[in-house]
Order: C-alpha cells, then structure tokens, then sequence
C-alpha cells in the first residue's frame, strides 16, 4: 500500500509541474504568443516529439521542474507572435498563469484534505474550532534510543505505535499520555507492541525497563524511559463548512513559516561564507546546521513522498497541496530565472524605463541566476544525501 502511495505522490508531484507549465502554455495561447516547446525536467533533452502544431514535447534530464518555451521570449523581440511583442498586460498574465494555477491546485487539495482529514503538524495550525472535529489519532516514533527496549524490539523511526498488550490486555495508544501510562503500568514486563510500518502491521516483542532502573537513570541524569522512543503525536481534524477557509489560513501560515524558513537559510549561508572566509571553523559548523536545517530538494521530496504514503492518502494529499503551494510562493520569487523575477524585469524596463530590456543584459541576469539555482540545487542535494543517507 506505501508503494501505491508513494507512486501516486510522485505522479501528483509531476502532475503539479505540469499544471504549473500548463498555465503558461494557456496563457500564451489566449494572448496569441508561439509555444516552441514544452519540456519536463530542464535540458539537456533525453527525448523529444515535434508535433503538427510545430511544438516540441520533450523529457529532460535535470529533474528540476519543467519549461514552456515561447516564441521570442527576449524583451525587445518584436516579431508578431513573439513574447516580446506582447503587450505588457499580456506578458503578466503569462508569467504569473503558473504560479496561479499551482495556488489554486494547493488551495483546492487543501480544501479536500480538511474535508476527510488534516494533520496537524504546526503548533498552532489554523483551524475553525467550533467546526474541527478529532477523528483520529498517531503516535510516530522519532527516534530510537541507543540499547533501550525499543531498540532492542526492532523499532524504528517513523513506525506508528497502535497497541501495547501483555496477554489478554491491550492498550489503545493514541498520545503520549497513553504511552505513558501503559508503559508505567507494565514496568519490568514483556509487552507485544503492534506498530504500522510503511502501511503494513507488525508485532515486536520486548521487556519495559523496571521503574528501579528508570529512577536509578534520573538520578544519574541519563533519563532513561520504559521503553526508550521520542514521538510526535499526530492529530487529524476533518472540518465540513469551513474547509475552504482552513485552506485559506494553513495557506497563510505556510507562506510565513517559508519565508522565515529562506530568511534562515540566507542567515546561515551567509555567517558560513564569513566562517570559511575568517577561518572559524565552529562558526562554520552551526551555521552550516543553520542554513541546511530548513532546506530539501529532490531527494527530500522523494523521501518525504515516501513517509507520506505509510501513513495515508490524505497525509499524503496533504504533503502534495504543501509542495504545489511552494512552487507557487518560489516561483513568485524575484530572482531572474523565476517567473516573479521575469516579470519584475518586465515591469521595470516597461513601466519606469518605458523601453524593452536590452537582449544581453536579460540574458546575463536570466544565466547569473539560474547557475545560482543550479549551485543551489547541488548544494541541497548533496545535504539530502547526507541527511537521509
């Protein structure tokens, strides 16, 4: 069931690269501006079909998102049918069709999601109380201790805690208070712990420490637990009427918690350049964890993909609406290779200079930041190797 699941994800994660191109492609259509190609993933080019119309489908191998290339996309083309020759209410109406339709596609999973139930994974998360109903709970294992009961019972990061029994009792664990409360009551022991792992159920089998040895560990400051596990307790609300809204007020909260996110990250590269710079090799190290701690690319994606599809579809719908509502909040960026950067560009030269930027100056910028995003790119995967490798 996980691999259905975390298959699903990534078709629903190509599919939002695709939405995302997709408005371009309509827009410019609707403006009467030429579609040369539309590419998945960034060249170099693994396939390509021509079609009748004149436009290129194509694969590429970067899988860094996707591209419509339209007919003259240089500011000062003026060719009928070019992009340059547009005109500028035009021009932002293309640039900005992606980035709109991947907010709405957020917006409208995000919407579904609060209707058959949302995490709540953020302190705080919005949500209309009087319409937010629990209608289920997980206990997620985060990590294990070294030499504990847990470790010794083969547990493991991400695995969901269901039952807790010692012959013919079970104990429904649902929060930290009943995990809490099982294992004091069932110190010293030999537990059977039914724990979900990648969507299937499982049986392990361990002693619980002795409330003897737990006291002894307090004492020695070592603050040992019965079983040895930290968690995060998930809840999930469904709402009925206020679904669109919740969508609307996690959406919000989303946009804050990723620019204070970029904000760090800028922080830390920063205060890491100054550490190599000044040779200060402990400057560098915490801000090293400063600026990768809040980032992930390709390789998070997958991973995260891959968690999501353990623990359910709408956990999993969930993670997809995040994605697509991030692609719309970068992509709105104004860094030169995005389209928020395209489009400051235009609305500079066209509404204070009055004239069409200059073919070489756009190109330097354009190339200047997309060999950016490549470092960047190379950078954050390197991290997510290392992270989850």
């Amino acid at each position: 069931m996980q691999i259905l699941l975390a298959v699903l994800g990534f078709v629903l994660f190509v599919g939002l690269i695709l939405i995302h191109e997709w408005g371009h492609y309509i827009a410019a259509r609707r403006n009467s501006v030429g579609v040369e190609e539309f590419g998945l993933g960034l060249p170099p080019r693994a396939w390509g079909k021509k079609l009748k119309s004149g436009m290129i489908l194509s694969l590429n191998w970067l899988p860094l998102g996707g591209f419509v290339k339209l007919k003259g996309e240089h500011d000062s083309d003026t060719r009928p049918g070019s992009l340059g020759a547009a005109s500028l209410s035009a021009k932002s109406q293309i640039m900005l069709a992606g980035v709109a339709l991947n907010l709405l596609a957020g917006l409208l999973l995000l919407t579904l999601v609060a209707l058959i139930g949302m995490p709540k994974l953020i302190d705080n998360q919005f949500q209309i109380t009087s319409d937010a109903k629990i209608i289920h709970q997980k206990l997620v294992v985060g990590s294990v201790s070294p030499d504990s009961p847990a470790q010794k019972a083969g547990l493991a990061s991400r695995d969901i805690i269901e039952k807790i029994s010692k012959g013919e009792q079970v104990y429904i664990i649902n929060s930290p208070q009943d995990l809490q409360t099982t294992t004091t009551s069932l110190a010293g022991q030999s537990v059977q712990i039914a724990v979900k792992r990648g969507g299937k159920s499982q049986i392990k089998t361990t002693t619980l420490l002795t409330k003897e040895e737990v006291e002894a560990s307090q004492k020695a400051g070592d603050r040992k637990a019965y079983l040895g596990v930290s968690y995060d307790a998930v809840e999930i609300y469904r709402s009925s009427w206020s679904a669109p809204l919740v969508a609307l007020g996690f959406t919000k909260q989303l946009f804050v918690l990723t620019m204070e996110g970029l904000g760090k990250t800028i922080a830390g590269l920063s205060s890491y350049i100054a550490g190599l710079v000044s040779g200060n090799q402990e400057a560098t190290d915490k801000s090293y964890v400063k600026a990768t701690s809040d980032v992930g690319g390709p390789v998070a994606i997958a991973m995260i993909l891959w968690s999501g599809g353990s623990f359910g579809l709408n956990f999993l719908l969930f993670i997809v609406a995040i994605i697509s509502l991030t692609l719309a909040l970068i992509n709105f960026m104004p860094l030169p290779a995005l389209d928020g950067g395209r489009l400051t560009m235009t609305l500079v030269s066209r509404g204070i200079f009055r004239r069409p930027l200059d073919r070489k100056t756009e190109e330097r910028l354009v190339g200047f930041s997309m060999a950016l995003l490549l470092v960047l790119f190379a950078l954050i995967t390197i991290v997510d190797v290392k992270r989850f490798f």
